[in-house]
């Protein structure tokens, strides 16, 4: 793994741990050059579906997308990268798992906010008021009284 601070080609590998329900290994790695030390996630590739967005385009699955949304929703709240990672491993599991060649983009959208419901309801607004597009603040009123109205689960 070459060192994102030097670029020099060697690292050692200090620590590895098991992370997002063993669907990654994270790894604690040291330049062995300018001996700065950084963290890698390393997982499986396998083969995504294409996303069919809104507009009828399709492009490939990009995980980054998916990540920057839920860390947009998710920003300033007491969520950890852990259960953002295991979020996403989810989510990217589910779509393997579904065998679909495409996928329509608000499935997927819909899936992100399943999980942002039980993972933090704030931030479950804050992305469904995006995601939905949401006009006023009747939208954001009707949004929450809906959440209030759900039996609340285990957050664990």
């Amino acid at each position: 793994m070459r060192c994102p601070f030097c670029s020099y080609d060697d690292t050692k590998v200090i620590d590895s741990r098991l992370v997002a329900e063993g669907g990654q290994v994270r790894r604690r790695r040291e330049c062995l050059d300018c001996a700065e030390r950084f963290t890698t996630y390393e997982s499986a590739e396998l083969l995504m579906p294409r996303i069919i967005k809104q507009n009828g385009n399709r492009e490939p699955y990009d995980a980054e997308k998916m990540r920057a949304g839920l860390l947009r929703a998710l920003e300033k709240r007491p969520v950890s990268v852990e259960k953002i990672e295991a979020v996403v491993s989810q989510i990217e599991h589910a779509l393997q798992a579904a065998g679909e060649r495409e996928v329509a983009s608000m499935a997927v959208g819909e899936r992100v906010m399943e999980h942002l419901k039980q993972l933090d309801q704030v931030a479950f607004v804050r992305f469904a008021s995006v995601y939905r597009d949401f006009k006023d603040l009747n939208e954001f009123r009707d949004e929450i009284d809906r959440l209030s109205k759900e039996p609340q689960t285990d957050k664990g």
